[in-house]
């Protein structure tokens, strides 16, 4: 998986299959350390993300949870249409933000900051 800092965002990029295995632990440490760092703003890029399964749609919501709950933001982006298309189905497209690229993404941010 590839971390990342783009200003006060931080860039999580995920690859392969998130199926409750070692990588979907991994996603799952990480965003617990950035969010005990303080993070207040995260993006996932889905782009090399094949396909997720119950376990880590569930360390998405918990971590969408968590980042709201302090008054933070986590955004998707980049998802893949069989992913999407879980969202659509679980109604998850209503909870999480998804844009189509990492530049509109992290744009979005800054238009929130500014209201």
């Amino acid at each position: 998986m590839k971390q990342r800092q783009v200003g006060q965002i931080a860039v999580l990029a995920p690859r392969g299959y998130l199926t409750g295995g070692d990588e979907t632990d991994e996603l799952e440490r990480t965003i617990k350390a950035l969010s005990e760092g303080g993070n207040k703003q995260l993006l996932i890029n889905l782009g090399e993300t094949q396909h997720l399964n119950s376990t880590a749609l569930g360390v998405l919501i918990s971590a969408h949870s968590n980042y709201v709950k302090r008054g933070g933001q986590m955004k998707l982006c980049s998802v893949d249409k069989r992913i999407e298309n879980i969202f659509v189905i679980t109604k998850l497209s209503l909870v999480f933000d998804v844009y189509p690229g990492e530049e509109q993404a992290i744009a979005s941010f800054a238009e929130r900051e500014s209201v």
